[in-house]
Order: structure tokens, then sequence, then C-alpha cells
């Protein structure tokens, strides 16, 4: 009988351990702020000086393809003594704490969720300085990462219906219902979103795999696709006008992966052939493997006169939910 009522006092206390972790969890705030803005919680003395140059240099890096520089991420400064309450419910955070050891701490949800804090730390500003331009990629991945995740929250509110291209291309992707798709026929979808001062665009197409050789001139190869798309699909304002890509500017060329294939990413600027239209666009070449084929997904903005940034970013949320079947 003790035995007994010693394992059934056992449980209780598990439970009520669970059930504490459980409150614990539950108390934790539903993160805040607008999409690539960055809270730095540093001393005034420190953000006035070089560790600040050194924070600013990376957070504010100019991003790459787009016509006018503009910042990775706005940053807004926060001294440690005000960092506190609602203050801390931003959701990228990077700390800096002078007087530590020399690390990097890349942390979730420690003030609110979801969330992605940074700390940095250093016995002097050096080492801090140091500790900052050393982890700069680092730095930059975990905070676009976590941004584009919440774009893509924001996105899935309201998803377009995307049966036609899942039939058509053997793949899916998460576009809100805002966008509609313009134009399409087998192996072709032109999808658009008006917005105050222009049109936001997707392109999804498929190409045999022996369209693209992967040697020194496949910018080349990309550039001359994209440019004969544009002829037969994207028309300019009149007759004998349509969307080829920027000479003036070399276009920005990585390897990365999209639905865990290897992917060709390409950045720049197009234009319409004998009109004054431009802007910037980012594609990416997809090495679908297992069906012989490109998939080729391509986001691209016209809106003259303001910042395409933020654009760009929420064309490329909805590029990296593609999936292919």
């Amino acid at each position: 009988m003790k035995k007994v009522f010693l394992i059934a006092v056992a449980s209780l206390l598990i439970t009520a351990c669970g059930d504490n972790k459980t409150k614990k969890q539950k108390y934790l705030s539903d993160s805040n702020g607008n999409i690539n803005n960055v809270s730095v919680v540093v001393d005034n003395n420190l953000w006035d000086g070089s560790v600040g140059e050194a924070i600013r240099s990376v957070l504010a890096t100019v991003v790459d393809g787009l016509p006018q520089d503009e910042p990775m991420f706005n940053v807004n400064q926060i001294p440690p003594s005000v960092f506190s309450g609602f203050v801390t419910y931003n959701r990228t955070v990077l700390k800096i704490e002078q007087g530590k050891k020399a690390s990097i701490k890349i942390l979730n949800d420690v003030y609110a969720k979801p969330q992605r804090v940074v700390v940095i730390s250093g016995p002097t500003k050096k080492d801090i300085i140091n500790e900052v331009n050393t982890n700069s990629e680092q730095i930059i991945k975990a905070f676009k990462s976590e941004e584009l995740k919440e774009k893509q929250r924001q996105i899935s509110k309201s998803l377009h219906d995307v049966k036609p291209i899942e039939e058509n291309l053997g793949l899916s992707i998460k576009f809100p219902t805002a966008y509609r798709i313009a134009k399409q026929d087998k192996s072709f979808f032109w999808i658009r979103k008006d917005i105050k001062n222009g049109t936001m665009n997707l392109m999804l197409y498929e190409l045999p795999h022996d369209k693209i050789q992967q040697n020194d001139s496949v910018v080349n190869q990309i550039i001359q696709i994209r440019d004969s798309i544009g002829k037969e699909y994207i028309p300019g304002p009149s007759d004998g006008t349509y969307m080829i890509t920027e000479n003036a500017y070399t276009p920005f060329h990585f390897k990365t992966t999209l639905d865990n294939k290897p992917t060709l990413e390409t950045k720049g600027m197009w234009e319409v052939k004998n009109a004054y239209m431009a802007g910037p666009f980012i594609n990416y070449f997809i090495d679908d493997k297992a069906h012989n084929r490109w998939v080729v997904v391509e986001g691209f903005v016209f809106a003259p006169s303001v910042n395409k940034r933020d654009y760009m970013f929420e064309l490329e949320a909805i590029i990296r939910s593609i999936k292919i079947e």
C-alpha cells in the first residue's frame, strides 16, 4: 500500500512539473516588428564608435540586384537600460555584451515567439568587432531565415488555388490571393499582383535539362533563355516591346538550393525593349534531375521611384515555398 502511495505521489509531481513547463511556454508573448527590422541592444558609447560601425556594415550591407542601394536590414539601436517589457518582443534581436568571453550565440524564442536572438560578447571592443566581422554571414543568415519564415507565415493566411500549376508543372508554390494568374499555357505561368506604384510578378516554367550547360557561360545562357521567354510571354506597353535583361548591369550569380535541389540563382535588372520600363529580378533554375528538366521560377518588380527591397523579399519568400513532386 505504501509503495502504491509513493508511486501516486511521484506521478503527481511529474505531472505538476510538466504543467509548469507548459504554463511557462504559454507566457511567452508573440513577437512583433516589421519585416527586415533588427533591434540592436548595445550601449550608446559602443554604438557611436567602432563597434557600431562594424554592426552597421554587416546588418546594413547593400542588397544585391537592386537599382538603388538599399540595406539588408533596417536597424534600431536600443540601450540595455531600456531593453525590457514590450521592447524585447521584436522578432530579430542582436545583443552586444562587453566584458565577457568572446563568443557568438544564436538563440530562439528568448523573450517572445517566434524570435531569433544573436548574442555577441567579448572582453574588449576589438574582440566584439572581430566576432561581428568573422560571423557576418552567419548573423545575416540567422536573421534572414527568420524573416523569410515570418513572411511565409503571413502569406499562408490566404493562399491562392494552385491546382492548375500542380497539374501542368508538377509542383506547388504558395502565394496569396492578392496575386492573379495573368497568363498560362501548358508549361508557363505568369502571376501578377497590382501594387500602388506598379506590379509584382512571378514566372514559372520548365525546360529540357539539356537547355543549360553548367560551364563558364552559364550566366549568358540564362540571360538568353529569359530574354526569349520575355519576348514570347511578357509584352511591353506597345507593339514590338517586351521584357529583356538590362545589359548595363552585370547580373549577380550564385549556387544555392531550393526544395533540396541544386539551383542556379541570378539577380539583375530587367528592362522593356524600346520602352522606358525597368526593375529588378531574381531568377532560379532548379535542377530537377528526377524529371530530366529545369524548373525555372522568377520574380520581378515594376515599381518606379520607390524602394523595392521588401517587394523582392516577398517574391523570394514565395519562391522558396516551391515543392516539386
